[in-house]
């Protein structure tokens, strides 16, 4: 059964919401909701409190050695020394805090002091330039200058970019306890509470009216450390200005794609980034406001995006506009990113794990592919069915030609600068702290953390794992002295009969798709935890009725050998190999059957790739001779299932994780 969009959000939430009495836990970051805020179940953690390890740590180190830790060399005429951010004259707009949203929290986790001093300085220039009445950021020009070739100068006083900058500065608070960033975000609230009734989010561009809830996050952030009542009057007033997304989703359709196609006046697509900030923000307010209303937009738009544009990898079809659930269109990095962002916000806010699963789906799908491996290089759009990446036309909203090919600036850059925060932040979110004073492992993949639970013991818990590769995680708890706390571990929605042991015990806990099994216990040093999620084959529906395949939070594709060329700017790849094969109704029938695992490997550091991919599925398919390509795509897709052409013979195809390719059938047709 397909693993839909829509969200089981009031279950969630309610099972979250335990008693959480006192202060915050021995952290500035274990920060609950003050009233009147609504309770949460979850508070993130300390930044830097968790560790990535094994193939995890290896993307983050591949991060430093790439283009993260390296951006300011690679791009200096955008994110070099004369940044605005850093006092310069250059550009004052998104790209340079969109590179330090990533590469800040990057530093820390990694312990590098090398990228925290690129970080920070950034911050300190930001922290030490705030003017007299409260503004952050770039100082404004008198007189804009000359343009250059290369120099990108945005609207200076614009609110947008500084709602990135905000969530810097919370993370550099989040790692250091910096009370500079709580006296300068204080001024900077009061001075939007006195500006935005004249200067509203979209008086500069229509980019903060569309994404308001990334400020409106930061303000009950602060409102949770300060109590100040000011920030509850300034959150109203943010709400007011941004999109009323709430409305949107469930009573407008702009999602629907038949708006577009209509010629009604105003029937412009809505941008796919835009779309993924911007469903968070009925979440964010549901704090101050809470309304089941806002929860119930979320879960219809989800629904909606997966009815009208949604792909099997599991985002949606948005070349820049939304465009349609055909597999070649384009997805763009950055609405990945943010739409990552987004997942881990409402799953803090509302305890619902479905977010988790759609949070896992894009991590280990996405987000490897449109990454090389050694951070060198970046894709703009990339396709669910995806036969080659090259400088030709394609049927996108925009950036036609050069949309899909691998480079630092092809497309728009700003996906260059912004597609930093998607491993850190995913890292950042795979544990939380409790509403019952314990821990939650809410994502899985090697890593370990280190926490205060019960009255403010620390402890460190250690997650040794193949995942998402395979079934098992093992937990092994550190601590100095017994302490009783309890541990939530994720049950996903697409597993059934996960299995916990305690020091190998079987343990009479629920554990139902979609919830938490809850061990509650006094943990002694050395105690251990296995988790056992089952992986299954499953099938899901797409466009023209094309059959996807999955196991576990992992999508499988067609492996198509590849050829890279390098090209002025960019590199074009090519397939070595048939792409154009339909799956068999008959072996679908019976998928575990027909569909045999043929080569494991171990979880190595670098598994995102065709050499060194952990799994492989072997199964029989047939060459479907009316399925060409066209202008270097897929071409459109037959409707499924087909008769079975004559003259054609069963061959073994061997599928493979998305995340492991760069060229890919993932929507397949059949035949009977």
């Amino acid at each position: 059964m397909r693993q839909t969009f829509a969200v089981v959000v009031l279950t969630g939430y309610a099972c979250g919401l335990l008693a959480w009495s006192g202060e915050a836990m021995g952290a500035s970051s274990y920060r609950p909701n003050r009233e009147p805020l609504a309770p949460k179940p979850y508070s993130e953690l300390p930044l830097g409190a968790i560790q990535a390890r094994g193939w995890l740590g290896h993307q983050l180190q591949s991060m430093a050695d790439g283009m993260t830790g390296h951006l300011d060399t690679l791009y200096p005429e955008v994110v070099g020394p004369r940044n605005g951010w850093l006092g310069g004259d250059g550009d004052g707009w998104e790209r340079g805090p969109y590179w330090i949203d990533g590469l800040l929290p990057l530093a820390h986790l990694l312990k590098d002091d090398a990228l925290l001093a690129k970080a920070n300085q950034w911050v300190e220039w930001t922290l030490a330039n705030q003017r007299e009445d409260g503004y952050l950021g770039p100082i404004p020009f008198e007189t804009p200058p000359a343009n250059e070739p290369g120099i990108q100068r945005g609207p200076r006083r614009d609110w947008w970019p500084k709602m990135v900058m905000l969530k810097v500065l919370q993370q550099h608070y989040n790692a250091t306890s910096d009370p500079r960033v709580i006296e300068a975000l204080t001024r900077y609230f009061r001075f939007q509470l006195q500006e935005l009734p004249k200067t509203p989010l979209g008086h500069w561009s229509f980019w903060g009216n569309r994404r308001g809830g990334d400020n409106l996050l930061v303000v009950y952030w602060l409102y949770n450390i300060t109590g100040d009542s000011f920030l509850l009057d300034l959150g109203d007033l943010i709400i007011e200005q941004t999109h009323p997304y709430t409305e949107i989703f469930l009573e407008r359709g702009d999602i629907e794609l038949e708006r577009y196609q209509s010629g009604k006046p105003g029937a412009s697509p809505f941008h796919c980034v835009n779309l993924a900030q911007g469903i968070k923000q009925p979440v964010v307010l549901f704090q101050a406001h809470p309304d089941p209303k806002h929860l119930e937009a979320v879960k219809k738009a989800f629904a909606d995006l997966e009815r009208f544009h949604g792909h099997p990898n599991g985002m949606y079809g948005g070349d820049e506009g939304l465009h349609g659930r055909a597999p070649t269109q384009g997805s763009e990095l950055c609405s990945t990113v943010e739409m990552m962002f987004s997942l881990e916000k409402m799953l803090e806010i509302t305890g619902d794990l479905a977010f988790a699963d759609q949070l896992e789906k894009l991590a280990f799908n996405m987000l490897p592919t449109q990454v090389n491996d050694d951070f060198t290089a970046r894709q703009y759009f990339q396709q669910a069915n995806q036969i080659a990446c090259t400088a030709s036309m394609h049927n996108f909203f925009d950036h036609a030609v050069d949309g899909n090919v691998y480079g630092l600036l092809s497309g728009y850059p700003c996906c260059t600068c912004n597609l930093h925060q998607g491993w850190p932040k995913f890292v950042q979110h795979l544990w939380m702290a409790t509403a019952d004073h314990g821990l939650a492992a809410l994502a899985y993949a090697p890593s370990a953390v280190t926490a205060r639970v019960a009255d403010g013991q620390e402890v460190t818990l250690v997650a040794e794992t193949g995942y998402p590769f395979e079934e098992t995680i093992r937990f092994t708890i550190q601590t100095d002295q017994p302490v009783d706390f309890p541990l939530h571990l994720r049950i996903p929605l697409w597993c059934k009969g996960a299995r916990v042991t305690v020091n190998g015990a079987g343990q009479p806990v629920s554990t139902v798709p979609g919830q938490t099994a809850r061990l509650s216990r006094l943990w002694v040093n050395g105690d251990s935890v296995e988790l056992t999620l089952p992986m299954t084959l499953r099938q899901s529906r797409w466009h023209e009725n094309s059959l996807a395949i999955e196991r576990g939070p992992l999508l499988f594709a067609l492996r198509i050998e590849e050829e890279w060329s390098p090209q002025p700017g960019f590199w074009e790849v090519r397939p070595a190999s048939p792409w154009n094969y339909a799956l068999l109704e008959s072996v679908l029938a019976d998928p575990e059957a027909g569909f045999e695992i043929v080569d494991r490997k171990p979880v190595g550091a670098t598994p995102w790739n065709l050499q060194d991919t952990p799994i492989t599925l072997q199964t029989r398919a047939v060459r479907f001779p009316h399925w060409q390509a066209y202008n270097d795509e897929a071409g459109p897709l037959p409707w499924s299932p087909q008769n079975r052409p004559g003259g054609t013979t069963e061959e073994p195809v061997h599928l493979v994780p998305y995340g492991c390719t760069t060229l890919r059938i993932s929507a397949f047709p059949t035949l009977r």
